[in-house]
């Protein structure tokens, strides 16, 4: 997930109080993991305790990929809150926090000297974020998935840009996961029946449809008493993901017209009153969880619905079943997290059925979807749930979303990513604060942005 989603990683632990993608309907289970994961973790297992590594080390920089090791790896054996058993190998967790950048710090210590460390030490997992999965796969500190022996075969019902994200400049793919974090825009059904006279999704979408309809709206919104997003910031990801080239272009940051676009359109909402400025994830942020609040719409991927919005707590939008998801302006995704292989680990098996068991096997990630309530990366899953009735969010007043989720995690489009994202998305949005909040000019907010990119980047130069 991404880095802002650290301090929440923890409502994962209490999902059980949440209502779950399943929770409308059925109360079957999904099917336990299958037979061939299980065969397959047992056979990796044997073969990595006779002629590979004893310790298969694994680095994170949150718990959420442990518990799901816990919960859907075969024959997984939890030891203690940092240790666990998979046949005769022992799993070790070394969990570094991303506050200060330190998960990244941690990575670049340890993983340039990872084929001469010691077999207990060597690095054999690691996880990595969109936001800079490109400086470590432009590296020779990660694997070729083919290298492993896994084929284009097997990761054929991930979807594209799961893969383009973790492509190196040559086109080998270096990691895998789990996760679609396919997002939307997530709707207050209250206030769409008071703005719009009603709250069904093909009508809201209608009203939302493009950023100039989406404009139009929030007048209508302000008119009825309500903010159209609670921050000028839960637009920003969907402008970014839209962008028609990269950050940087030739050794020179650019900043691409959808970004742009975003200036442009929150400085126009922020001075009538439309939305705010307010950090994501701030107390201001979130107070239009709950109907006191008088927001319309937030943006946002499922981990956000379920376990973001406050769905366990009395009064809430969320635990009252009062939003709705449509697709919203543009396409987008938001999260998720790779796994990768370290050069120079001593389990290449067991790696490599770890990542095929966790990212590819059908049966798991059916599991996963529905005990942890996680859009999962597999295109035959997601239809699947999207045409079973008994699938439903209670969050979402009983909507299935996993139709929409699948059809806008086909349609996104990361290849303009670069391994400056991180930097420069973070730096733009702080400088461009200050021109929406009257502090300076737009000319001015971007030569702040100039500044803090070449300081953060110095062998770049901007525009």
């Amino acid at each position: 997930m991404n880095k802002n989603i650290s301090r929440f990683i923890s409502s994962v632990a209490v999902a059980a109080m949440v209502i779950p993608m399943a929770a409308c309907g059925s109360s079957s289970e999904a099917p336990a993991a299958s037979s061939s994961a299980a065969n397959g973790a047992t056979a990796a297992a044997s073969q990595a305790a006779g002629s590979e590594g004893s310790v298969l080390n694994i680095q994170a920089w949150n718990e959420e990929f442990k518990s799901r090791m816990e919960d859907h790896y075969p024959g997984y054996q939890k030891v203690d809150d940092t240790t666990g058993k998979i046949g005769d190998v022992t799993v070790k967790w070394t969990i570094t926090p991303s506050d200060d950048n330190a998960y990244q710090n941690n990575l670049d210590a340890v993983l340039p000297g990872n084929a001469d460390a010691s077999p207990d030490d060597k690095v054999d997992i690691f996880l990595m974020e969109a936001d800079y999965a490109l400086k470590y796969v432009n590296s020779d500190v990660t694997m070729n998935l083919a290298d492993l022996g896994i084929t284009d075969a097997d990761l054929s019902d991930q979807f594209d840009y799961t893969k383009d994200i973790v492509k190196d400049e040559n086109g080998n793919i270096k990691g895998s996961s789990w996760q679609a974090c396919s997002a939307g825009l997530i709707y207050n059904r209250q206030a769409a029946k008071d703005i719009l006279g009603t709250d069904d999704p093909e009508a809201v979408q209608e009203a939302v449809k493009d950023w100039d309809t989406f404009m139009a709206t929030a007048e209508k919104a302000k008119a009825a008493g309500y903010k159209m997003t609670s921050t000028v910031n839960d637009t920003y990801r969907v402008y970014s993901n839209n962008v028609s080239a990269p950050w940087v272009q030739d050794g020179k940051v650019v900043v691409d017209p959808n970004l742009k676009a975003w200036v442009d359109n929150s400085k126009e909402m922020v001075d009538a009153g439309e939305t705010t400025t307010a950090e994501l994830w701030s107390d201001d942020w979130s107070k239009g969880f709950f109907p006191d609040g008088k927001v319309f719409c937030y943006f946002g991927p499922a981990w956000l619905i379920n376990f973001s919005m406050h769905a366990d707590e009395d009064g809430s939008i969320a635990n009252q079943g009062g939003w709705g998801l449509v697709v919203g302006p543009q396409s987008f995704y938001w999260g998720g997290t790779w796994i990768a292989a370290a050069t120079g680990t001593d389990n290449p098996t067991l790696v490599k059925d770890i990542i095929l068991t966790m990212t590819t096997d059908k049966d798991v990630l059916k599991d996963i979807a529905v005990k942890d309530s996680d859009c999962v990366n597999s295109k035959t899953v997601l239809n699947d749930l999207a045409s079973d009735e008994s699938f439903g969010n209670a969050i979402l007043g009983g909507q299935n979303p996993y139709a929409q989720l699948e059809a806008g995690a086909e349609k996104v489009d990361m290849s303009n990513i670069s391994s400056y994202d991180q930097g420069c998305n973070e730096e733009f949005q702080s400088a461009m604060k200050n021109y929406f909040d009257g502090n300076a000019s737009y000319d001015d907010a971007l030569a702040q942005f100039n500044t803090a990119i070449v300081e953060k980047y110095p062998d770049l130069t901007t525009e």
